[in-house]
């Protein structure tokens, strides 16, 4: 309702002059005399009546109007809105002054938050400081200890500096005291002779002129002759030619000479090598050598008679599991036609565990191919250094030689044929590889490769390019064995018995059970190992009061020979065991030694070459009695 009373018109400034006469008597017209201060002044305190006349009319109006009631209603709703809205905006003012009282709050918490961290800080500080003094202090004293110490030694070592240069001076003096006097007595002895050679001054001087008078003639005689001798041949040379062609012929076929006999030493040296003797890394071969034959005449006859023989089988005499067998006799019969047609052959890997056949098969295969074979070792090349690339070309030289052919057996052959990649190997060695790479680059129709290991996965990726067939030489399973030591027992044992020109005979029992049972208690032995076993039981017959080999001491033997054969395997480190042994051995368990009877029991695992069908073996247990030591110093 304030617009009815003129409250919220704004209020005009007056005018300069006074309006003009409304005709209210009650209104006086201002002085014209006053400035315009006063006038304002008196502005100030001037009730304008206008105003209210006009609310007045305005109020009468708004009676008579119908909407009177909801236009009062209206001003009374915008009251409250309006005093709603002071409230919320007390409310919101009461807020801002909570909120920043909870602001001042938290600069407060803050700046004594960080009171506190930098009176934390400055203990610290000051901890570090008090610290740094006393490390400061710990020093001082330390360098003033130090320095102490410094000068007690600096007394020590210039009081001892000063009874060196006391002993010093005085061996000095002694020196010179010494020096003085042989100077004195070399001066005595200088004057002696000078005045012993004034006096001998002619004598002197007379031969040194005769010397040089017999010198001086010697040399122009010498001079003279040899320039008359020079001058004639000259003259002779320019004045015949016949002798000067003579000369320059003569000396044209001394330098030909030379040259060609230097030749033909080394050709004849070559040739002579490869005729007659064998190449220093050949360490075996049925090659004929003259060299060898003078060394050993009779071996070479037996060679040589041999020879004219009939090619036996190439499996004769070798006992292995009957795939490997058909396998090798494909190879021996597939060799031979191979030479009888001239073409060219094929080279082979065998791998395996050692003493499973592997040299005895290549030196068959030769034979019954009709080929010679030479037999290296890996081993070999390696201490040969930067000679090693000359001795293999001259192996490879050497056996192209041959008109039969040659199988090149190498033994050992990851020794200097290791993988380049991974293996750390020596220049010299990798020199060595690359030249037997260069020779084995092509098939030959002159030599057949055979290598030979126990570690197939160590060979260089190049040398496995190379092999035409690999073949592996397992353990002799239980039936190998069995004919295995049978062919020993009668080879060791019971030909020499049957002879009778040896101490040896042998007890009555089975042999053939007996050969089944010790089969059985050799599980994991190689072919080799058992061989061994022939041998032992020999020794073991020559040992004994009577020469007579029983069951029970072949029996014993093969328990002494299997004990030792585990344990070999248990020295054996893991990586052997895991790289080279791991496909071969056979888990068996450990010898059941009892401390009274003594009674041994040996289980036997399947062979992984021998077929799934096999079954676990158990042998019943044998009661072997404890040996005394006058026992023990018979076998001895």
């Amino acid at each position: 309702m304030s617009w009815l009373f003129g409250y919220s018109r704004p209020q005009m400034p007056p005018a300069d002059e006074p309006p003009a006469d409304s005709g209210d008597s009650g209104s006086t017209a201002p002085p014209v005399n006053l400035t315009k201060a006063e006038k304002r002044a008196m502005e100030a305190y001037r009730f304008d009546s206008s105003a209210l006349e006009r609310a007045a009319q305005a109020a009468k109006e708004l009676e008579r109007s119908k909407h009177a009631k909801e236009a009062l209603e209206i001003s009374k709703l915008q009251e409250i809105t309006r005093q709603q809205e002071q409230m919320a905006k007390i409310k919101e003012y009461e807020a801002a002054i909570e909120q920043s009282k909870v602001e001042q709050k938290k600069v407060d918490y803050e700046e004594r938050r960080k009171t506190l961290q930098e009176e934390t800080k400055q203990h610290q500080m000051r901890a570090q400081y008090q610290d740094q003094l006393a490390k400061k202090r710990y020093e001082e004293q330390l360098m003033q200890q130090q320095k102490s110490q410094d000068e007690i030694l600096r007394k020590q070592e210039e009081s001892v500096a000063k009874q060196e240069a006391l002993r010093r001076a005085t061996i000095e003096h002694e020196m010179e005291l010494r020096e003085k006097n042989k100077l004195k007595a070399i001066e005595a002895e200088a004057r002696a002779k000078a005045k012993a050679d004034r006096e001998n001054r002619d004598i002197t001087l007379e031969q040194i002129r005769l010397k040089a008078a017999e010198n001086r003639t010697t040399i122009l005689e010498s001079i003279k002759t040899a320039g008359s001798v020079i001058g004639t041949g000259l003259n002779a040379l320019v004045t015949d030619w016949d002798k000067t062609l003579a000369a320059a012929g003569g000396l044209s076929l001394l330098a030909l000479g030379v040259y060609t006999a230097k030749g033909a030493t080394s050709v004849t040296a070559r040739f002579i090598e490869a005729r007659i003797g064998k190449p220093t890394l050949v360490n075996e071969t049925s090659r004929f050598s003259l060299l060898e034959a003078i060394k050993h005449p009779i071996l070479t006859v037996s060679k040589a008679v041999a020879s004219f023989r009939k090619p036996s089988d190439a499996l004769a005499g070798v006992v292995l599991a009957p795939t490997l067998e058909k396998r090798l006799r494909d190879i021996a019969i597939a060799t031979k036609n191979t030479r009888l047609n001239k073409g060219f052959y094929r080279n082979l890997l065998m791998y395996g565990p050692p003493g499973t056949g592997k040299t005895l098969f290549s030196k068959k295969l030769a034979k019954h191919s009709g080929m010679d074979y030479a037999i290296l070792t890996g081993g070999d090349v390696a201490p040969m250094g930067k000679d090693a690339v000359a001795a293999i070309h001259k192996v490879f030289d050497w056996a192209n030689t041959s008109r039969k052919g040659v199988l090149l057996f190498i033994d050992e052959a990851d020794a200097f044929l290791r993988k380049r990649s991974s293996e750390r190997i020596s220049e010299d060695l990798r020199a060595a590889l690359n030249a037997f790479l260069y020779r084995t680059s092509d098939q030959s129709s002159r030599i057949m490769l055979v290598l030979a290991s126990n570690t197939p996965q160590q060979f260089d990726s190049a040398i496995n390019d190379r092999l035409d067939k690999m073949i592996e030489f397992g353990l002799p399973g239980y039936e190998e064995r069995e004919r295995l030591i049978r062919l020993y027992f009668d080879k060791f044992v019971l030909q020499p018995a049957s002879e009778g020109k040896r101490r040896l005979s042998v007890d009555q029992f089975d042999y053939g059970a007996l050969c089944a049972k010790l089969a059985a208690r050799t599980a994991g032995m190689s072919g080799r190992a058992l061989s061994k076993l022939g041998v032992a039981w020999q020794a073991a017959a020559y040992a004994s009061d009577d020469g007579r080999l029983t069951e029970q001491m072949c029996i014993e033997i093969c328990d002494d020979a299997v004990a030792d054969h585990r344990q070999k395997m248990e020295w054996l480190s893991e990586e052997e065991k895991s790289r080279s042994m791991r496909p071969y051995l056979l888990d068996l368990p450990p010898l059941d030694v009892g401390s009274e009877t003594g009674k041994v029991t040996v289980t036997e695992i399947p062979n992984t070459n021998e077929e799934a069908t096999s079954q676990t073996k158990q042998v019943k247990d044998k009661t072997v009695p404890k040996k005394s030591s006058k026992d023990i110093e018979k076998e001895k």
